[in-house]
Formats: structure tokens, C-alpha cells, sequence
């Protein structure tokens, strides 16, 4: 049992590159200057390059025939993309004011957490442990993350007077665009030609992406480290945010799962809408938060509530997911 549980850790990533999330914020710790905005070495432009090969490289491996033959099941697509964009947003707007147990600092970590698109590796590899319906999975966890670069920045826009930021919503989305839509389209115009010469490298091309996540988390933890804006924090603050995450996971999770009863919908669309629907992508929390909050201390504070999130959403995932496919 622990050996298969290790396992299937293992296969949605749990183990190097979390490990590589603490040691970036271990490291921001001990070292906060040297990825601070006072740093010699110029990461801004080497996160831009980064983001821009990451995006690339996803608009490769994206197959625009697997996408189109992955429109006819529209009920489960439709009840994803509700879930992921409006009815999650609406429930943590709902129940937050009641959250009076979580720092104000951290709220709006996780507001902007829950107007985040899905995942896309970890929600597959769970539906195919699970033995749901995978074209499915990959088809809403891709447009997902695409409309993402839209709805994510249009939420954060509505909020932003109430959540006390600014942000101006069409330079967002431009930035945006550039930065992330511009490299997909390029990858997807690219997939016929270049995917039939990486696909045997798709393993390790997953570091690109870990390694410029882990360089984002090391800056904005540095700069938040360097101006001491975790200084006031107890560490049963973390613990209080990390609780308030895994409650969250599972309020969402029941949510839809009554809804697919309700719908009537088969086992496998069962488990990928409840799979895809309650992820949120770390990968694209951390892009997009570094245009909406430019100042990588707070982008620090904003993305501790989605670290912790990602981190509970996989080992939570990964153990319903085993106790799924036992099922079949």
C-alpha cells in the first residue's frame, strides 16, 4: 500500500519538484538578496525567456485534433469550466468574510487562487489513475489553462477596488497575451513539426517548467524575505492558511460531486469533472501573478496560499485517485 501510494506521489510530481518549492523558499530565506530586486543577476529577463520556452513548449504538446474531437461531450466541458471559473470563485467570495481565523494579508491569496484555471498534468494523470475519461481531462485542463490568460486577470479586474489593488485590465491582458498566448499559438502552429522530435524528451522538459517556476517562487520570496514581510506572522498562521486550503479542496469536491449526481453524469465524467474541477495550476498562478502584482514581496504573500493549496490538492488528489481505480 505505501509502495503504490509512493508511487502514484511519485507520477503527479509530489516529491522533486515540491521538495525543490521548499528548498527555493529555504533558500530566499538564508539568501534574500540575492534574488531581490537589488540582485546583481538579472532574473527578470531570464523569467521572461523562461515563461515564454515554458508556454512554447505547452503549445506544442498540445494536439489541435485531440482538442477538436474533445468537443462533443459539452455537458462535462461546460460544468468544468463553470466550476473552475465562476462557481469556485463564488463560493470562496461567499464563505471568506466568514474566514475570520485567516489573516486579511492572506485573503487575497486566496481569492486570487480561486479565480485560477485548472492544472493540466496533475488532473490527467489522476483521471487516467482513477480511470476516468482522459480525452476529456486533457481537452478541459488545455482550455482551461487558455482561457485562464482571460477570465483570470477579467476576475482580478472586478475585484480589485474591494481587494484594495490596482490593476488596469486591458494592459493585463496584453502583457498577458504576449507573454503566454502568443507563445502557445506559436507552439500549436509549431505542434506537426517539432512535437515528433521532443516527444521522446517530454519527461525531462517538465524541469524547464519546474525550473522556472522554482526561480519565480526564489525571487518573490527573496524580495518578501528582504523587506521583512513575513516578519509579523506566526507560524500558526501558515498552519491556520494551510487547514483553511484543505477545507476548501474538499468543500469544492462535494460541491461537484452533487452536481454530477444531480446530472446524472457516467462514473468517468464523474471523476474528471471532480478531478479537473477542483485543481487550480500552480504554473499559472505564479505567471499570471507576477503581471497582476508586479511587486514580487507581495506576490510573495499572494502566492502562499496557492503553494499550500497545490501541495494538499496533489497528495489529497493522489489518494482518491488510488482508492478510485481499486473501484473498477
Amino acid at each position: 500500500m505505501i509502495k503504490k501510494l509512493a508511487s502514484t506521489l511519485n507520477r503527479v510530481g509530489i516529491n522533486g519538484f515540491l521538495l525543490g518549492l521548499f528548498a527555493a523558499i529555504l533558500l530566499a530565506w538564508l539568501f534574500p538578496f540575492a534574488g531581490s530586486n537589488q540582485s546583481p543577476v538579472p532574473w527578470k529577463p531570464i523569467i521572461n525567456v523562461g515563461i515564454g520556452l515554458v508556454f512554447f513548449l505547452y503549445g506544442v504538446k498540445l494536439d489541435p485534433v485531440q482538442l477538436m474531437s474533445g468537443l462533443k461531450n459539452w455537458k462535462l466541458h461546460v460544468l468544468i469550466q463553470l466550476t473552475t471559473f465562476v462557481l469556485f470563485p463564488m463560493i470562496v467570495l461567499a464563505i471568506l468574510p466568514f474566514m475570520t481565523w485567516v489573516d486579511k494579508d492572506f485573503q487575497m491569496g486566496i481569492t486570487y487562487l480561486s479565480v485560477l484555471p485548472s492544472t493540466v498534468s496533475a488532473s490527467v494523470v489522476m483521471v487516467s489513475i482513477a480511470q476516468g475519461n482522459i480525452p476529456g481531462a486533457i481537452f478541459n485542463a488545455s482550455i482551461s489553462s487558455l482561457l485562464g490568460v482571460i477570465i483570470t486577470p477579467a476576475w482580478m479586474g472586478i475585484l480589485a477596488d474591494s481587494a484594495d489593488i490596482e490593476m488596469d485590465f486591458l494592459p493585463t491582458l496584453g502583457e498577458l497575451s504576449v507573454k503566454v498566448l502568443l507563445p502557445v499559438i506559436l507552439g500549436i502552429i509549431a505542434h506537426r513539426w517539432l512535437y515528433p522530435k521532443i516527444e521522446k524528451h517530454l519527461s525531462a522538459l517538465k524541469y524547464i517548467d519546474q525550473t522556472v517556476i522554482m526561480i519565480i517562487v526564489f525571487t518573490s520570496f527573496a524580495q518578501s524575505f528582504s523587506q521583512d514581510i513575513f516578519s509579523p506572522y506566526k507560524m500558526s498562521v501558515l498552519f491556520e492558511v494551510g487547514a483553511t486550503m484543505l477545507g476548501l479542496f474538499f468543500l469544492v469536491w462535494t460541491v461537484i460531486e452533487v452536481l454530477c449526481r444531480l446530472l446524472g453524469f457516467s462514473w468517468e465524467d464523474r471523476v474528471t469533472a471532480l478531478f479537473c474541477g477542483s485543481k487550480k495550476s500552480l504554473v499559472q498562478g505564479v505567471v499570471i501573478g507576477k503581471v497582476i502584482f508586479p511587486d514580487p514581496a507581495i506576490l510573495g504573500l499572494v502566492l502562499l496560499p496557492l503553494m499550500l493549496y497545490h501541495i494538499q490538492q496533489l497528495i489529497a488528489g493522489s489518494i482518491i485517485a488510488s482508492r478510485f481505480s481499486k473501484k473498477i
